[in-house]
């Protein structure tokens, strides 16, 4: 999981259209995803999860983009990053789904198809290294979550008061479930991630 150059992503996946969205030439495309990232001081895992992410998704021949959001503060608020990503999101295209993901996972399984199911919101990440491939607890929704514009609109989205970590993926189960819906998930042998080693931001304190 060494991170690549920049310079060298953009040779490498030079097929892609200005502003980074891939779109197939050969078939139709299975589904119109944005993929949103809560960004902040983390280039490395930034540019290893664009290197596998680009690969991933073109090969499940979906029309994406993934856009990267930052915050200007130096606390994180996550929720309020995948928030400002839908709206911005919107404005670029007409997207069918949503995948709200954190930077340091990546997909190991092809068979984890990313698209939004139209009866209920997704939680993709299932089975993480972290956590021994397990789901860590039934009320999960956080890591990596896909969701329809209606299903996010429905929700009302995520709540922005989450300052720090942690905290706003179990309010957004919370709300998912409120709104009527179920959450969908993929079993622990398809919906497998890798979450890339670091250390946490003493900046971001842990929310109760």
């Amino acid at each position: 999981m060494n991170p690549i150059d920049m310079k060298e992503m953009e040779k490498k996946y030079q097929y892609l259209k200005p502003g980074g969205q891939y779109i197939p030439q050969d078939c139709k495309a299975r589904s119109r995803i944005a993929v949103v990232v809560p960004y902040r001081d983390r280039e490395e895992h930034l540019r290893i999860l664009l290197n596998h992410m680009h690969s991933f998704l073109t090969k499940q021949k979906l029309d994406y983009s993934i856009i990267v959001v930052e915050p200007v503060d130096q606390t994180m608020n996550r929720a309020k990053l995948l928030n400002v990503g839908f709206v911005e999101a919107l404005k670029l295209y007409d997207w069918q789904c949503f995948l709200f993901h954190d930077v340091d996972v990546l997909p190991e399984d092809d068979r984890n198809l990313h698209h939004c199911p139209f009866k209920n919101p997704r939680h993709m990440a299932v089975a993480i290294n972290k956590f021994n491939y397990k789901l860590f607890y039934k009320e999960m929704f956080g890591t990596s979550s896909a969701l329809t514009a209606n299903q996010f609109r429905k929700t009302n989205g995520f709540s922005n008061r989450y300052w720090g970590w942690g905290g706003e993926d179990d309010d957004m189960y919370k709300r998912v479930k409120f709104a009527g819906y179920n959450v969908d998930r993929y079993n622990d042998t398809i919906a497998r991630y890798t979450m890339i080693e670091h250390t946490r931001d003493k900046v971001n304190p842990e929310n109760p």
